[in-house]
């Protein structure tokens, strides 16, 4: 009996040497999840898509290098591994709530929203649970009140102000300039329909018109719309598009001799996602006078430390596919967010007893003056009750069939208060 005891501790000594010179990737790994839901059906397709490529590729470079950026001395834990979990929610409400709850259930610490309609359903439930997320949306519910849903870029409504700004800036008239809202027809277009955003507008020295809603996705030229501003003598018309909307109405406002080189002179803005960096391309100079607010640099600018460390991220992860959607950018941006809230979180609790409660409060909510390689307006700070990561609006016009950038304006924090 002695002896068989002595055999079978024998035996067991040996499998713990054993195991203990197997390689890392032999043992049970420590694995923690970025990502989230994305919009990979739907108007947001290809946006969607940059952002997902742009999580993989710097999960890609965090897990291979174990460094955050080529300008930070932080690293990455050696013994911890990260992926990227996602499903697509096709941006509808009722196939994003239950990938939310799977997605938690199989262990993810953070999340993203897709898009308005994802925010506005989930963004109760996220806080409810503790869910710290990223957002591609940035509408002014998100601060009504502030929960645990974070923005790297600024809300719509902040945007537009500081369109409004740079207007009024460049305003060489004695009257007062005329406004509206030429705005996209869903919950992110109608997003800056709020009484504090016409306030704003008015106290800085606008006469505001009125509203004209067209489709998310302009199938049919805005000729009803345009007109109305036209006949109601409109200097600038501000809204919340894509570029399916914006490209569209450019075009029939260029075709009714609308525009700031046009024979009636009205310039028209958007909030990103109206995004110059895609505009440009696609209108040339047709799209003179353009003007779109809370963008990123264009992903070809290698002079701004960010773009030539994302084309480095791209370059290790797939060399013959360069993935130029500026959209990029904002997933570039997410995953970074994402992933640093992780590692603070894990400066305070051990990865082992790493719950939401813990990346929320002592991850995001501890981010302060992160470094983006100035890809996003200012290095971004969170806190509790402050979700906006951002202190300034980027904006760019497009200038010779060019996206340029004609401004930087501080944020005015305009939205409902409840």
């Amino acid at each position: 009996m002695a002896k068989m005891r002595w055999m079978l501790a024998a035996g067991a000594i040996m499998v713990m040497v054993a195991t203990a010179l197997l390689p890392l990737s032999a043992h049970a790994k420590k694995v923690l999840y970025t990502g989230g839901t994305q919009s990979l059906t739907g108007p947001f397709a290809e946006d969607s898509a940059a952002v997902l490529m742009a999580h993989q590729d710097y999960v890609k470079y965090v897990n291979e290098t174990k460094s955050l950026a080529p300008w930070r001395e932080e690293k990455w834990p050696a013994d911890i591994t990260l992926e990227v979990m996602w499903r697509d929610d096709e941006l509808k409400p009722s196939k994003a709530m239950p990938i939310y709850e799977e997605l938690k259930a199989k262990g993810m610490l953070v999340a993203r929203i897709s898009g308005s309609p994802i925010a506005l359903a989930l963004k109760d439930r996220y806080f409810e649970d503790h869910m710290g997320a990223v957002s591609m949306a940035t509408g002014s519910y998100l601060l009504t009140p502030p929960q645990s849903i974070f923005t790297y870029y600024p809300i719509y409504t902040d945007c537009d102000a500081a369109i409004a700004d740079w207007f009024l800036a460049n305003w060489k008239e004695k009257r007062k300039p005329r406004v509206a809202y030429l705005t996209a027809d869903n919950a992110m277009g109608r997003s800056i329909e709020i009484p504090e955003m016409k306030a704003y507008l008015e106290k800085i020295g606008y006469e505001f018109v009125g509203t004209q809603l067209v489709p998310l996705v302009v199938t049919s030229p805005p000729t009803t719309q345009l007109t109305w501003l036209k006949q109601k003598g409109v200097d600038l018309a501000l809204g919340v598009m894509i570029n399916a909307g914006a490209q569209p109405t450019v075009k029939e406002m260029v075709r009714l001799g609308m525009g700031p080189f046009q024979p009636y002179k009205m310039t028209f803005g958007t909030a990103s996602p109206g995004h110059v960096a895609i505009f440009a391309p696609a209108m040339g100079e047709l799209g003179d006078g353009y003007v779109c607010a809370g963008s990123f640099p264009p992903l070809d600018d290698v002079s701004v430390p960010g773009v030539r460390f994302i084309h480095e991220i791209q370059k290790m992860a797939h060399p013959d596919k360069f993935n130029d959607n500026i959209m990029y950018a904002g997933g570039y941006l997410e995953a970074m967010v994402q992933v640093e809230a992780l590692r603070l979180a894990m400066e305070k609790v051990p990865f082992e007893k790493l719950t939401r409660k813990d990346v929320l409060e002592q991850g995001f909510y501890r981010i302060k003056g992160l470094e983006t390689g100035e890809v996003s307006a200012t290095p971004m700070t969170y806190g509790k009750g402050d979700i906006e990561g951002v202190d300034e609006v980027r904006i760019d016009q497009v200038q010779k069939g060019k996206g340029v950038k004609v401004g930087s304006y501080p944020l005015h924090h305009i939205y409902t208060k409840k």
